[in-house]
């Protein structure tokens, strides 16, 4: 497993505690839980703008294949 380091606010850090506390986790928990939600939602995004694109494009795609 590898390591990230993230630098937070005295805010940003007091509200994941007071998350983490609320939700029964750890700060590191619910931190990973954000990315992983985040990567999901962004990955999606990109893969249907790609979709889209590539709809639009498809005779460009084509020909550049043949």
């Amino acid at each position: 497993m590898n390591e990230l380091i993230i630098r937070l606010s005295d805010t940003e850090r007091a509200e994941l505690a007071d998350l983490a506390d609320a939700t029964g986790r750890t700060p590191e928990e619910c931190a990973l839980g954000a990315v992983r939600a985040h990567v999901r939602a962004e990955r999606e995004r990109v893969g249907e703008a790609a979709g889209r694109l590539a709809e639009r494009h498809s005779a460009l795609l084509k020909r550049l294949g043949q």
